[in-house]
């Protein structure tokens, strides 16, 4: 493919996502962000507002500094001050592009600029010039460009490149345009403005009608060759068109949209994360990078992706950075999913029998639960299957607590039929009895939750302690409950402990679990 088949991806996640609500970040993570966006491959980033503040000034200029592939950018209004502050920022980079604007349509013109249509072209005229001489790399927009007559667009488009701008960038600023109204708009300006050639046509989208990705790529389809957008969609009230659902959508339907772009889509997850731990949580069903955008629960569709999972997936999850397709298990999965989910989980040997069991109990606990995990799947079956009495159980337990001393538990335990007593300090109660089970079983084994919920109300409450470790991959949870919630926490990790011994013996004989007990 030619250079006129490459689109343009202009990231604004650092400045017009920034504006969203809740989405300020600090220095450091927009340092991290720009790292990852830089080998993502997006082809310009802009980094802030350098006239707003002083930290977006210091972020603007640091990020400048680390760029290796990606050309950093500035925003500006229509004036020097802005454009100054925007040069100063910037300087530092090989090249760099400034990017100034102005309202255009009739509403901003009257009651936010207070200015008339001729004022707003000498305007342009000057800021536009102006930058030009700091910088070849100009990019100018009209701000509610989709509400400006569309005559007066045509001409202060003309306007704007003669000054020279290389870029001309059409924004949707209210999220109000609809893709045929869009493409209209950037069909009318190929047409109509003589000197057009001369300059990109960008198109920046906001999503307040949920239409933002639409429009955006249809400005594509009608010409505009560069796309404004943001990692996760973030941006001003309901956001930006997001730089991933553009990404994909065009390489998954390269047969309508014959366009490339330079982003290395298996990163895209990553930088969905990094962007979400610096602003707020992407929502479970987002496009592209969410939670259950590659996740399957219907049995009807598990069956699908068992069979062939092209039955229910246009793109891999691979292809944007995640490991696998997920079959959630809940109320709607069939059992067939359950069987191959089974597999997954290691228990491939099960008999029938064990299966029929644990899928019953699997039904009744998904009717209860919002979100069945593999850990809760494994006890179904692990509790279905275990006919040995646990090997490691408590005989007593000790606690002191409190103030001035280090916690320490006293504990008693009956390992493999051997009585074994010790007494440890921890970092609180619960890590000194965690550190005396270590003691009289040695183990190594990941604590990865402990989670502690009162069955009842009131002081004498019941204690339900659930612990979920890790060994090798393997994982397995206990759970106990016991008006004393320490005694609970002690056999709650003795029963997830017991249930990985079990899981052991599937590939260790007996053997080695009585030479590992006896540290041989």
């Amino acid at each position: 493919m030619s250079d006129k088949d490459k689109v343009i991806i202009f990231d604004t996640t650092m400045r017009d996502g920034e504006q969203s609500p809740g989405a300020s970040m600090s220095l450091e993570e927009k340092i991290q962000i720009a790292r990852i966006f830089d080998e993502l491959g997006i082809d310009v980033i802009e980094a802030g507002f350098p006239i707003a503040s002083p930290g977006d000034f210091e972020a603007v200029t640091a990020i400048s500094k680390i760029l290796k592939n990606s050309i950093p950018c500035g925003l500006s209004r229509a004036s020097k001050k802005d454009i100054d502050a925007c040069h100063e920022a910037l300087k530092s980079a090989p090249r760099f592009r400034i990017h100034t604007f102005i309202s255009t349509s009739p509403l901003h013109m009257k009651f936010k600029l207070n200015k008339s249509p001729e004022q707003v072209v000498d305007a342009i005229k000057e800021s536009v010039t102006y930058a030009r001489n700091l910088t070849d790399d100009v990019e100018w927009s009209c701000e509610d460009g989709t509400r400006t007559d569309m005559d007066f667009m045509c001409k202060i488009v003309e306007t704007a490149i003669s000054s020279g701008a290389t870029t001309i960038n059409i924004p949707d600023t209210v999220g109000y345009t609809i893709p045929s109204e869009f493409t209209k708009i950037i069909t009318t300006l190929k047409n109509k403005v003589p000197n057009i050639e001369k300059a990109i046509l960008s198109v920046h989208c906001h999503n307040d009608l949920g239409l933002a990705v639409a429009n955006s790529l249809a400005g594509v389809s009608a010409g505009a060759r560069q796309v404004e957008c943001t990692i996760n969609g973030i941006g001003e009230r309901a956001g930006n068109a997001a730089l991933e659902e553009i990404v994909m959508a065009i390489r998954t339907r390269n047969d309508l949209m014959p366009y490339i772009t330079g982003i290395k889509t298996e990163l895209l997850s990553k930088a969905s994360k990094i962007v979400s731990n610096a602003t707020f949580p992407v929502q479970f069903n987002k496009a592209i990078v969410g939670k259950n955008a590659f996740a399957h629960e219907a049995g009807i569709h598990q069956d699908g992706m068992l069979k062939n999972r092209e039955t229910y997936e246009i793109m891999t999850p691979e292809s944007v950075g995640v490991k696998k397709t997920s079959l959630v298990m809940g109320k709607h999965s069939g059992r067939h999913a359950f069987k191959e989910k089974l597999n997954d989980l290691g228990y491939a040997e099960v008999t029938d029998d064990v299966i029929q069991t644990a899928f019953g109990k699997f039904k009744i606990l998904a009717d209860k639960k919002k979100h069945v995990y593999d850990d809760d799947i494994a006890a179904l079956v692990d509790d279905s299957m275990i006919l040995d009495k646990y090997v490691i159980n408590l005989k007593s337990l000790k606690v002191f607590a409190g103030t001035g001393e280090p916690q320490k538990a006293e504990m008693t335990l009956d390992v493999y039929g051997e009585v074994k007593s010790t007494s440890e300090t921890g970092d609180g109660p619960v890590d000194a009895i965690f550190k005396c089970i270590k003691v009289l079983y040695p183990h190594d084994v990941k604590l990865q939750l402990y989670q502690v919920h009162a069955v009842t109300e009131g002081t004498d409450a019941q204690a339900t302690v659930s612990v979920r470790i890790e060994e090798e991959g393997k994982t397995t949870v206990g759970q106990a409950a016991d008006t004393d919630t320490l005694v609970a926490s002690a056999n709650a990790y003795l029963s997830a402990l017991n249930k990985m011994i079990i899981k052991r013996k599937k590939t260790a004989p007996i053997e080695h679990e009585t030479q590992k007990m006896k540290g041989i």
